[in-house]
């Protein structure tokens, strides 16, 4: 199965949800300093230069509400922002690679988003973001692993898909398929989406109803 499967009325909720409030809560350092568990969490996570805070705004149909910079490697904390009601958070979690940084500097902002991941008791998901043009690369392969020995639920999300034909996103959808087949953590649906072109952004708001089951 390589496409999300929701019925019009899963996805206009989704749809709702996000079109209600959304708003930037707070930037953590360390593990201590990040908000109560109370509230279900979805976390985003991928290569520095993958597309994250452009998916996170399509996603909240905000323009701004994730920075983003040219420079990729820029985000150096765990950034939390809350949608709807107090319904459900929204975790965009350090890139991985290319950070223009020390190594010092690097490690330890990269080795806070393992720790969110290995010590967050409310997180539903983690969404894993691959640029679709470039497909799974060793480094992604080790996020995976890192996900699998935490026993931490992902699912792989397809970015910049309009920058390819439509068979070639189907090819690498069903390539990315393949190699998670056999990931015991791996949520079996691989999904493609484009943030410019709007592209399974839909989907995934009702990928992140459904995990959070709101």
């Amino acid at each position: 199965m390589t496409e999300a499967a929701f019925d019009a009325e899963a996805l206009e909720a989704a749809r709702v949800l996000f079109a209600g409030e959304a708003n930037f809560l707070m930037g953590a350092v360390a593990m201590d300093g990040l908000p109560d568990t109370d509230l279900p969490e979805v976390a985003f996570a991928g290569r520095s230069n993958v597309g994250k805070s452009s998916l996170i705004n399509a996603v909240t149909g905000r323009l701004r509400l994730a920075r983003f910079s040219n420079e990729p490697g820029r985000t150096r904390e765990v950034n939390f922002f809350v949608i709807g009601d107090n319904q459900l958070r929204l975790v965009d979690l350090p890139g991985y690679g290319f950070a223009r940084a020390s190594k010092g500097v690097v490690k330890k902002f990269q080795n806070l988003g393992r720790d969110y991941l290995r010590g967050r008791p409310n997180l539903k998901r983690a969404f894993l973001l691959i640029d679709s043009r470039h497909g799974l690369k060793e480094v992604d392969e080790e996020a995976m692993a890192a996900f699998d020995l935490a026993a931490v639920s992902y699912q792989i999300i397809l970015t910049k898909a309009d920058k390819l034909k439509p068979a070639e996103v189907a090819e690498v959808t069903a390539r990315t398929q393949a190699k998670i087949a056999k990931r015991p953590a791996a949520f079996p649906r691989v999904l493609a989406t484009s943030s410019e072109k709007g592209t399974g952004i839909p989907e995934l708001r009702a990928e992140i109803v459904q995990a959070c089951a709101v």
